[in-house]
């Protein structure tokens, strides 16, 4: 399973990168193979249109969104899940993903 980590970024304190790195760092500690936004685009003063043509480019090589509490409030994440579904990969929230690989 290769997990793409989606949720929001913009008027977050730090890009909200904690969390995005906390998230990556829990999957990949249960063998997942995690896809960090944060790790795409560390570069803060890269405009938003740059870092989505990038999240996007990395998104299509994943299976799984999983979306990080807060992303209704994110244009990027809306955008990632519409690309998403087109193209039909499963979207869950990162919670529930949590819960069934712990199982």
């Amino acid at each position: 399973m290769k997990v793409y980590i989606s949720g929001p970024m913009t008027g977050i304190d730090n890009l909200n990168f904690p969390t995005f790195n906390r998230a990556a760092a829990t999957l990949r500690a249960l063998g997942v193979d995690a896809v960090n936004p944060a790790e795409i685009n560390p570069d803060s003063a890269m405009s938003w249109e740059q870092c989505m043509r990038a999240d996007i480019k990395a998104l299509c090589d994943c299976d799984t969104v999983a979306m990080l509490p807060g992303w209704e409030r994110s244009k990027g994440a809306h955008l990632e899940v519409h690309i998403a579904h087109r193209l039909g990969m499963r979207v869950v929230s990162f919670g529930a993903l949590m819960e069934e690989i712990a199982g």
